[in-house]
């Protein structure tokens, strides 16, 4: 089915698999043309979906392949795995603390450097913070799968990543322009800035593709990287957010953190 990407290079298969990603982020953005709502119960569930996709994706698809690789290299599988997770949580936690943005939700005070910017560049900027590690977690996946002795194999769990993280997508596209429209913006405008919160997937992925693919060392280092990246996030945004007190309590997040969970642990296993 996805034979006729083992013959692209490696930058050229996460372009594919991360403009993929931004379409269904796109997508999900456009649902602002049919809805001005969203109810606080879908808006936990879709932010609960999210962190369930990137948990699950994190161990099986990051993880797991970052260590088998290092045993393989002859390293010390459990210390490279930990410097790389390590590197890539307090990368995001720098930029969480230098980059200008404002979180979704209750408590909407503005993080980062010091900045007049709009409250509505604020939001995207949120989401947008995170998408660089979705997008660098199918680059460097798709990197790994150029040094496979199974390519064909490889591209077809690489492609798991981006179709696991492309479903999330999409309930995170609308996740951020159905409240920029309850925010005042057209709907238009929340479309825009709605779909640009995933344009920087395909620029984190071809980069992450292009780093691993040159030099090889640094691919269980990558892996666990973009796994420490993601769990970052999860834990610091998208699971806070996700249990926003409702009527119903906070069931429908933990809902969709098990969903999620678990349509990309079957991705990755059956297609990996």
């Amino acid at each position: 089915m996805l034979s006729w990407m083992v013959g692209l290079a490696a930058w050229q298969q996460a372009l594919v698999g991360t403009l993929f990603t931004y379409g269904m982020t796109a997508l999900g953005a456009a649902l602002v043309f049919f809805f001005k709502d969203i109810k606080k119960n879908v808006l936990n569930l879709m932010l609960g979906f999210a962190s369930g996709v990137m948990i699950a994706a994190s161990f099986w698809s990051l993880l797991d392949p970052a260590i088998a690789q290092a045993t393989e290299n002859g390293d010390i599988p459990w210390l490279v795995a930990g410097i790389g997770f390590s590197a890539g949580g307090l990368f995001l936690y720098l930029a969480d603390r230098i980059i200008p943005h404002m979180h979704f939700g209750p408590n909407q005070e503005k993080e980062g450097m010091p900045n007049h910017l709009k409250r509505t560049i604020l939001l995207v900027f949120s989401i947008t913070l995170h998408n660089i590690p979705e997008g660098l977690a199918v680059g460097v996946a798709f990197g790994a799968a150029a040094h496979a002795d199974q390519p064909e194999k490889a591209v077809l769990a690489a492609a798991a990543v981006a179709i696991g993280i492309g479903i999330q997508n999409f309930p995170e596209g609308a996740a951020v322009s159905i409240p920029l429209r309850q925010e005042g913006l057209s709907r238009w405008k929340s479309f825009l800035y709605g779909q640009a919160s995933g344009v920087v997937e395909p620029i984190a992925g071809v980069l992450g593709a292009l780093l691993v693919a040159k030099v090889t060392f640094l691919l269980p280092y990558a892996l666990a990287f973009a796994a420490g990246a993601m769990i970052y996030v999860v834990v610091e945004e998208l699971i806070p957010e996700a249990q926003q007190t409702t009527e119903s309590g906070t069931h429908y997040g933990v809902l969709g953190v098990m969903v999620g969970f678990l349509i990309m642990m079957i991705l990755d296993v059956a297609l990996g």
